[in-house]
């Protein structure tokens, strides 16, 4: 069967393990999976390769900034070698050093999963924002309509795990049976709001009247030792796991009770999708991204950004509501994600996306660099 593009080439040049990162691991293995040639380029030292399945075609780069001229030309050797009809750029550091001719050849598509200044990407041929806020910012600042998409993420639906997962879990962390797991997963960085996070949790540790709960927090990043030491000087030493950046996090969602992005800034929160995946019921603040994906009381519950009082009082109804009310939200969340964020859903489009940019995108000439 031929494959309905025959080459696109996807270019990565971040180190950290988040959700931008994660994302482009399950669009790459989803599109070879497809009979689709795929090459991933990314850097020597990056996690990304090494989740990449062992059928995907990969060459390493070094890109040491924005203005590594030997990564650009590397790049675009790469690329003039190869021939492929899409080049997809993540994030800011990929898509400046991806620079291709407005003449017929590859299609430079820049994907982009937050409110980024576009300096650096009106180069491109074309844009997918993975949120409908982000596809409006980049049509208000100017950028061609028929050249702007938007293209969720995807998330897969996990399979159970092992019958006695939950419990060696609990064991090995020291969290008792009969105790209530709150999980976040994060990159521990201040736009994550842990801080705010810890705050709230000290505050629902002091009402009697809430259950037993643990406190799991997967994730690395420069805050982890100011945070760690908050968590102590709040009290919390015994009450919260710290178990860094997890590969597969999904043994962590299986165990937990409950899911809080405590997000300050998050234009999509990938973390909500995988989270709802696994019926999870989600209680997450008021970002640009929360306040696309949740609805209030149905898949999730929302509360202000910044404002660990009001986090505290919403966990704490939470977790005192009957069960069936966090089965009911949870489900629908997860419903959510089996007809929207689904990978052939979302694969779908972006194979859309591309045949039309191949077969319509003759007027990239009249480029939008400097507007």
């Amino acid at each position: 069967m031929q494959p309905r593009v025959p080459l696109s080439v996807h270019v990565i040049g971040s180190r950290a393990a988040g959700g931008a990162e994660r994302f482009y691991i399950r669009l790459v293995n989803a599109l070879a999976s497809r009979n689709t040639q795929t090459l991933a380029i990314s850097q020597p030292d990056s996690m990304v390769g090494a989740s990449l399945a062992p059928g995907v075609c990969q060459q390493r780069v070094p890109m040491r900034g924005i203005w590594d001229l030997w990564g650009a030309r590397r790049i675009g050797q790469i690329i003039r070698a190869r021939q492929p009809a899409i080049v997809q750029t993540y994030m800011g550091r990929a898509t400046r050093l991806t620079r291709l001719t407005k003449a017929a050849g590859p299609v430079h598509v820049a994907r982009l999963g937050g409110y980024y200044d576009l300096k650096g990407y009106r180069h491109a041929h074309a844009w997918v924002g993975n949120t409908r806020g982000i596809r409006d910012y980049l049509l208000e600042r100017g950028l061609p309509e028929s050249r702007v998409f938007y293209i969720g993420n995807f998330v897969e639906i996990p399979l159970p795990g092992p019958a006695d997962e939950n419990q060696q879990l609990r064991a090995d962390l020291g969290i008792p049976q009969t105790a209530s797991v709150l999980l976040t997963v994060a990159r521990l960085h201040p736009n994550k709001g842990i801080s705010d996070l810890l705050q709230a949790y000290a505050r629902v540790r002091q009402m009697n009247q809430v259950r037993d709960t643990r406190l799991v927090v997967v994730g690395s990043g420069p805050l982890e030792a100011a945070l760690r030491e908050e968590t102590e000087s709040l009290g919390l030493g015994g009450f919260v796991h710290w178990q860094g950046w997890q590969a597969d996090p999904a043994p962590y969602y299986r165990a937990a009770d409950v899911f809080i992005c405590p997000s300050r800034h998050e234009p999509l929160g990938n973390v909500i999708l995988e989270a709802w995946s696994h019926g999870l019921p989600v209680l997450c603040t008021e970002t640009n991204g929360g306040k696309e994906l949740v609805k209030e009381g149905e898949t999730g519950w929302l509360v202000p950004v910044e404002d660990p009082a009001a986090l505290a009082g919403k966990l704490a109804w939470l977790l005192a509501a009957p069960e069936e009310t966090r089965q009911r939200v949870g489900g629908a969340g997860q419903a959510v994600v089996r007809g929207q964020f689904n990978e052939g859903t979302v694969v779908d489009q972006y194979l859309d996306m591309y045949e039309r940019l191949r077969g319509g995108v003759a007027g990239r000439a009249a480029s939008t660099e400097g507007q």
